[in-house]
């Protein structure tokens, strides 16, 4: 299985702190508030959001994907650092077995905070993933974290 990998970085003027609470910790509440034209509902199918809990993130109708679940493999809330795997959607994959993204987010010189993000496909056998077909995962990713960042600045007793 070959693994293509790809890192981005996020800038916001939010604060660490309050963007990992949201993204991660509290994300099954906060992100269907943050981005109810996108995703209906986050519900967590086995534990309670720690390490091995399976996650399953409910995207609203008409998109192309309906469902997406995650297992979370690491959740480090004194160093801001998370790392899942999504495991499952409904549609297959045609080349992807699995993507694992691990997530930091550091304070920025003069305030807010740079989310590092680092993406990894396990690409089944025989098959080769070229950078234009990660695009869209890269597009959706940094089009949550926009929403989410514009909804915490909107919103400054959110994920205090």
């Amino acid at each position: 299985m070959a693994v293509t990998s790809y890192t981005e970085d996020f800038t916001s003027t939010v604060s660490p702190a309050r963007l990992f609470k949201a993204l991660v910790t509290d994300s099954h509440v906060f992100i269907p508030k943050a981005v109810p034209g996108g995703i209906k509902s986050v519900e967590f199918l086995e534990g309670d959001g720690g390490a091995g809990s399976i996650k399953q993130t409910n995207l609203v109708d008409g998109g192309k994907l309906k469902f997406m679940k995650h297992r979370i493999d690491v959740v480090d809330v004194e160093n801001l650092y998370t790392k899942y795997t999504l495991i499952g959607c409904d549609i297959e994959f045609e080349k992807v077995e699995s993507v694992v993204s691990e997530i930091k987010f550091e304070a920025a010189p003069g305030g807010g905070c740079v989310c590092k993000m680092t993406s990894e496909y396990h690409v089944k056998a025989g098959y080769e993933l070229k950078v234009e077909e990660v695009k869209e995962g890269k597009l959706r990713a940094s089009g949550l974290f926009k929403a989410v960042e514009e909804y915490l600045v909107a919103h400054p007793e959110e994920c205090s």
